[in-house]
């Protein structure tokens, strides 16, 4: 099998793939490599030879933070990526957004990022939006994930909704056959989200109102509790590399051995 070549824009220092690292090095034999955002200076304008060749990565997976996707006044670098994360899916790489990083793929492709009605941080059930159409990435009907936003986001043009809560109605969604955003956190793992107490001071102190659930409470849960969320990146990370060059050049790979052999 080829080696899956995986970057990531990461915007929190000390935070990994989280639950899919393993699945990614396992299943793909993955090179994984990165672009810190977080160590840039604020101010920074980043030029388009800094971030990676577009052809040089199979999956991109975009990180969550607790920065806007509207943040640009702030932090100049963020314009440069938002711009190839849409020149990425438009060369028909596979994408995986995660919360602000769902946020950043909407936006690359033109829409709005807004605050949502309620903040909502903690383990929350997600449903299913009913599906009809059979390219669809499937997705359980009930399912609980953890959650750790304030903000939403417009669904791009000719997206599949996939899922909602009452909280928060675009949870999920598909663009095309190889992009699928969450926004909600399924590679957590009791090491990151450890980490994300430990560290994200300043946020937790702006999160308040009935959709946020206590430190203690979202901490103090079975290990099983984050199966579900792992579970369905790894369906997903499947689901984008399907129609993906990665999963053709494998196939291409495959005949030519067979027919060596």
């Amino acid at each position: 099998m080829k080696t899956l070549k995986v970057h990531y824009f990461q915007h929190i220092e000390g935070e990994s793939l989280g639950s899919c690292e393993i699945y990614l090095n396992d299943q793909y034999d993955a090179q994984i490599t990165t672009t810190a955002f977080y160590a840039l200076p604020p101010r920074a304008v980043l030029a388009r030879e800094a971030l990676p060749s577009i052809q040089d990565v199979d999956l991109l997976i975009v990180m969550g933070s607790t920065m806007s996707a509207n943040d640009e006044q702030h932090y100049a670098w963020l314009s440069a990526e938002t711009s190839w994360i849409r020149e990425y899916i438009e060369a028909g790489g596979a994408v995986i957004g995660l919360c602000l990083g769902a946020q950043l793929i909407a936006k690359s492709l033109g829409k709005t990022v807004q605050a949502n009605p309620e903040k909502e941080r903690g383990w929350r059930q997600v449903y299913a939006v009913p599906q009809t159409l059979p390219d669809s990435f499937p997705v359980p009907e009930v399912f609980t994930v953890l959650e750790w936003h304030a903000e939403t986001f417009e669904l791009p043009d000719q997206a599949i909704h996939l899922a909602y809560n009452d909280v928060c109605q675009n949870q999920m969604f598909q663009y095309r056959d190889h992009v699928i955003g969450f926004q909600f956190h399924p590679e957590v793992t009791p090491k990151n989200l450890q980490m994300y107490f430990a560290t994200l001071d300043e946020d937790l102190k702006k999160y308040q109102g009935p959709y946020v659930a206590e430190v203690a409470e979202t901490l103090n849960v079975p290990a099983k509790q984050y199966t579900a969320g792992n579970q369905l990146l790894n369906q997903a990370i499947d689901f984008v590399l399907e129609q993906t060059k990665y999963r053709r050049g494998n196939c291409r790979v495959e005949m030519l051995d067979s027919v060596l052999g």
